[in-house]
């Protein structure tokens, strides 16, 4: 997606970050032919009970002057004929991109101007050598003046691996999806979001139309039992020991155990994900969907149980870490990645 800005404290590096990117990022899909649309959402208030909430996304988006407005029943009717809600935000700037396509021009980019990319280089040790570090790894050792870790879910052990102490621990969750199966695709026009929950980082289940037709519907956000735990029979003993023992996630747990007990169930009972959506789309059945792709958020996690909800960068003398980056970290990412290099100059300098 190309999130708007609109859920994102004024001020925050998500907010500041978010709006800048968005407008680079869609410069960038225009300069290179990158397929994308600009093709707006809708937040729906399902009833009255949520509306103080979505009056406080609604004044953050006026606050971070997104393009947004309040709607009404018979005009969210029309923009998605099968969603219902008392009230809703219609978010216009909000779009979708192929980050797939994205990504790959920024390889070609960067090749083209002599940089390489080693893929599948796991970094076994980061040690200080005359004012530099030198990063050994499976392909070769590499002798740096700056590090940058932008390790995702390991990002917090290869801070630790250079000799630096990360202020918060990656807990990995896993976004479990469904998608519309053909037939079905009628019943969402655009992006269908709840209002979420603003006691918890995670915006609930909705619905996403992308690039190439399909419409993803999920996620829940379920704790993973490994780093790399795209799938529930995935398991990684020290991963799940190192969650499990740390006093941040105990935290965490104890606060939200209710709500992790519904993530979960919605993770092994279709049934219960079904029953989710419809509170968005009363017609959609368990028929009308088939399994999508999971994904793993790398969600940072404070000793004291708070979980990171802002971009989390920590430097020291020849590193910066990249601790915390989630979405919109893609929207931004053009943007962080100028944050970095400023921050790069200034080591070099």
């Amino acid at each position: 997606m190309l999130h708007s800005g609109i859920y994102y404290k004024p001020g925050s590096l998500k907010a500041i970050n978010c709006r800048a990117g968005k407008q680079q990022m869609l410069e960038f899909c225009q300069e290179y032919g990158i397929a994308h649309e600009i093709c707006g959402k809708t937040i729906v208030a399902v009833d009255s009970s949520e509306l103080p909430a979505l009056d406080r996304i609604y004044e953050r988006g006026l606050a971070n002057k997104v393009k947004c407005k309040i709607i009404d029943q018979s005009r969210l009717r029309e923009i998605e004929p099968h969603a219902i809600g008392v009230r809703a935000i219609q978010v216009e700037e909000t779009g979708i991109v192929d980050y797939v396509g994205v990504c790959r021009q920024l390889v070609d980019l960067l090749r083209q101007s002599g940089h390489s990319i080693q893929a599948n280089a796991k970094v076994s040790k980061i040690r200080p050598q005359s004012g530099h570090s030198l990063l050994e790894s499976n392909w070769e050792t590499i002798r740096a003046k700056v590090v940058v870790n932008c390790a995702g879910l390991h990002s917090d052990r290869v801070t630790r691996l250079s000799g630096d102490k990360p202020s918060a621990q990656i807990i990995p969750f896993r976004g479990e999806y469904f998608k519309l199966k053909d037939s079905a695709k009628h019943l969402c026009k655009h992006l269908i979001y709840p209002v979420p929950d603003p006691n918890f980082p995670f915006l609930g289940v909705h619905f996403t139309r992308m690039v190439d037709g399909s419409i993803e519907c999920g996620p829940n956000a379920v704790f993973a039992f490994a780093r790399e735990g795209y799938h529930l029979s995935t398991v990684e003993l020290r991963d799940m020991a190192e969650s499990l023992t740390y006093p941040g996630f105990l935290r965490l747990a104890a606060k939200h155990w209710k709500m992790g007990m519904g993530e979960m169930w919605r993770s092994i009972s279709k049934a219960a994900f079904v029953k989710a959506l419809q509170r968005l789309m009363p017609e959609i059945q368990g028929s009308d969907l088939e399994v999508a792709p999971a994904g793993v958020r790398a969600q940072a996690v404070l000793p004291n149980g708070e979980m990171v909800d802002d971009f989390l960068i920590e430097e020291t003398e020849r590193h910066i870490h990249v601790i915390n980056a989630p979405s919109p970290a893609a929207t931004a990412s053009l943007n962080i990645g100028l944050s970095v290099f400023e921050k790069i100059q200034r080591h070099l300098a």
